[in-house]
């Protein structure tokens, strides 16, 4: 299942879906959200949290994908979200040395100059794209019933 889910998620990300929603839309139908809410509610994720470059994009859709498929507002459950929350991203940072986009990208997204460092190193395929893919291989396991 995971190459089916690598590939929807490389496709929405290759075809101008920012990372946070190719990432929670590669689940959303497993999780009881439809594609399209998920791309909804994602939009504002991309670059770091619409393009502030704080948490990677392919981050936050994993964390919202895993308080979709576990979460709730107390108890035991709440808690066991925090803690696959919390396993995602250790890993993640573990796999990409950072978890903020910032770091990973090296450039400022809200400058002309960081644009165009970002286009010139083709960032979105080589940085961005492994992001996506090894979020959604990640996460997988986690939201595996």
């Amino acid at each position: 299942m995971t190459d089916k889910r690598t590939e929807k998620a490389r496709t929405l990300f290759s075809t101008g879906h920012n990372c946070a929603q190719s990432v929670l839309a590669s689940f959303a139908e497993d999780i009881g959200l439809g594609s399209e809410p998920a791309l909804r509610v994602a939009s504002g994720f991309g670059a770091g949290m619409g393009r502030l470059e704080k948490t990677c994009g392919a981050v936050t859709g994993a964390i919202m994908a895993i308080g979709l498929k576990y979460g709730t507002d107390t108890g035991p459950a709440k808690e066991k979200t925090y803690d696959l929350v919390q396993d995602f991203v250790k890993r993640f940072e573990e796999t990409h040395g950072s978890s903020e986009c910032a770091v990973l990208l090296g450039c400022d997204l809200r400058t002309p100059e960081g644009k165009k460092v970002f286009k010139e190193k083709d960032l979105h395929a080589t940085v961005c794209m492994r992001c996506v893919e090894n979020s959604v291989r990640m996460l997988e396991p986690l939201l595996a019933p």
